[in-house]
């Protein structure tokens, strides 16, 4: 049973470095304020592209940057009706004609 134990520092991720020495990157905190009133900061890097909006850690809901920046406003296509999917396949001429043709046929049947 002794043979089997583990002896020394154990199991984890510990680390006998000391951090003399250690230059850390440059950083920027960022904050971030939510609907609900809440506010927290983010720590990124210098050079990092900075995000417009995070979810609050405390709500979950959409929190926006503290500094006044607003997201820029996503380009919407217009809505695409049946109408405007058929323009795409055919001319009005080709509409009139398969028209003319079809009622042609329901009128042949009655």
């Amino acid at each position: 049973m002794s043979d089997r134990t583990l002896r020394g520092a154990g199991l984890g991720a510990k680390s006998f470095a000391d951090g003399v020495g250690v230059e850390l990157a440059a950083r920027q905190e960022l904050g971030f304020d939510c609907a609900k009133g809440h506010h927290f900061t983010l720590t990124f890097a210098e050079g990092a592209e900075l995000p417009t909006i995070w979810e609050c850690p405390r709500c979950g809901g959409e929190a926006r940057r503290s500094d006044g920046v607003q997201p820029e406003a996503k380009e919407t296509k217009p809505t695409r009706t049946h109408w405007d999917m058929l323009l795409e396949r055919r001319s009005i001429p080709e509409l009139e004609e398969l028209l003319a043709e079809r009622l042609e046929q329901i009128r042949s049947t009655e």
